[in-house]
């Protein structure tokens, strides 16, 4: 699409930072590739969006691409003079340098149309009705008379039968008309300046901040944060809001520069120390937390769908379903062994997935690390969704240690970037460790993903085996990586005394 026209997203970015806009238009390859977890969003739009048509029976979809514009311009107003169409999808519409594609454009009496916008969220969000009131503001340009605005949504409530998705009850349907429409006039005054904005020969001096991630992630933030140093005051660990402007207006962009009065956290101390010195924070209380772990021990870890349409009856939009775990165990002598668990996916997998893991895990008492509280709120809800396996369950979940918060409270290394997620802390304290040799499973998102593929029996099957690979290898790379970061944790404390 010309740098010249605007679009939804276009519009969208713009009210979130002018410098993404210009950059979206000018020179996008600047930004970073969707990861996993973005590139699941994505999907998972696209496949409501997909769905929702079935709303709309008889409607037609147009399917020029964006690059043909004016031919899917066309074609809408050919739709729309055939009164035989109930419906167009993508409907194209141009205005005051807006370009714009419908996601549904729904024919009403007396001439009217219905403007439906599709989400996959379970509720109606702010950046929607700027969505809306885009949309609104050119069709009006167009003079397509509205009789109504609506965002189609995900009904969070929804529980799928046996039969199948009934997917009048699975979307929500959201009269946003009087929301469009307080937009308008601050719109038309946005479309203007952001005309004017994609008109400048050089990118705004926007200082990448706390926008840069509200209410979207921006894909251009490496590109923007390349040259700011290693002790960046943004990079400051839970530093945000009115404390993070206070710091800026006084001056104080980079860490090392605090003045040492600067009243800072815990946690942002030691990352501050961490900086000044090079060398990692270890509590002195660390040894004696590290006692509850030591051999006989487990190592566990799930992977779960979080799907926006339920795979299996009786499940709801984005429901976590646990479908696959990993367990190391290290005994008294130091051997090191490994089981692991990977549902079919034909039926709903909490059954089997929780009747293998208490035969693995019945027999002893010993503690079973975990890295946050995603474990133990999974067997929760697996146990009432199967009472029968509330007692065998809650034994498992009382034995759990969280590894995360002893992190947190306990160790602090400048590798770990303010992050104390497992991907972060595993490779500083583990040098050579990492998740970097993984390609099509890399993280908990892209697992989810996988998982759904296999359930629904979309790959040949060899493409098939090899996923089931690449989903045992990285469930097996997480408990593995909490062996190695206890075992470092044990080599620290043993390091200051």
């Amino acid at each position: 699409m010309s740098s010249r026209f605007l679009s939804k997203s276009k519009y969208l970015a713009g009210l979130q930072c002018e410098k993404r806009l210009w950059l979206q238009c000018h020179q996008p390859h600047l930004g970073t590739a969707f990861d996993a977890s973005s590139q699941a969003v994505l999907d998972a739009g696209n496949e409501v969006g997909e769905a929702a048509r079935l709303l709309f029976p008889g409607g037609v979809l147009v399917d020029e691409p964006p690059w043909e514009h004016e031919a899917a311009v066309r074609r809408t107003r050919d739709l729309m003079a055939d009164a035989s169409v109930p419906a167009i999808f993508e409907a194209a519409f141009e205005h005051a340098g807006v370009r714009i594609r419908v996601d549904a454009l729904e024919r009403l009496p007396e001439r009217r149309w219905g403007l439906r916008e599709v989400k996959s969220a379970a509720s109606v969000k702010d950046p929607y009705l700027d969505d809306l009131a885009v949309q609104r503001f050119v069709l009006g340009g167009n003079r397509v008379r509205l009789g109504s605005v609506e965002l189609v949504h995900v009904n969070s409530e929804y529980v799928r039968g046996v039969d199948g998705i009934d997917w009048q009850g699975f979307f929500e349907r959201a009269d946003c008309a009087e929301d469009a429409e307080r937009r308008l006039q601050q719109l038309r005054r946005d479309v203007k300046w952001m005309h004017a904005v994609v008109a400048r020969s050089e990118a705004p001096g926007i200082e990448p901040g706390e926008h840069c991630s509200s209410p979207y992630g921006c894909e251009f933030w490496e590109h923007c944060t390349r040259e700011k140093p290693d002790d960046w005051i943004f990079r400051l660990p839970r530093i945000g809001g009115k404390r993070l402007q206070e710091l800026l207006a006084g001056g104080h962009d980079r860490i090392r520069n605090l003045p040492d009065d600067v009243q800072l956290t815990s946690l942002q101390q030691r990352y501050r120390n961490a900086i000044e010195t090079g060398e990692p924070f270890v509590s002195p209380k660390l040894p004696a937390v590290l006692k509850r772990m030591e051999p006989p021990v487990w190592f566990l870890d799930f992977e779960a769908i979080f799907h926006v349409i339920p795979l299996y009856p009786g499940g709801r939009p984005y429901q976590q379903i646990p479908f696959q775990w990993s367990l190391h165990h290290l005994d008294g002598e130091g051997a090191l062994t490994h089981q692991e668990f990977l549902a079919d996916g034909l039926i709903d997998p909490r059954s089997a997935f929780a009747d293998s893991l208490i035969e693995a895990l019945e027999g002893d008492e010993a503690p079973i690390v975990v890295y946050s509280s995603f474990e133990a709120t999974q067997l929760k809800s697996v146990a009432e969704a199967y009472p029968h396996l509330t007692r065998p369950l809650e034994r498992i979940r009382r034995r759990l240690v969280d590894l995360l918060p002893i992190v947190r409270q306990h160790v602090y290394h400048p590798d770990f970037n303010g992050s104390f997620s497992l991907k972060a802390v595993g490779p500083a304290l583990v040098p050579g460790f990492g998740y970097d040799d993984l390609e099509d499973v890399s993280e908990g998102s892209a697992a989810s993903a996988a998982f759904v593929q296999i359930a629904r029996r979309e790959l040949a099957p060899d493409a098939e085996a090899s996923l089931r690979q690449s989903l045992l290898t990285y469930c097996g790379r997480d408990t593995l990586a909490l062996v190695k970061v206890a075992a470092a944790l044990g080599k620290l404390c043993e390091s200051r005394t």
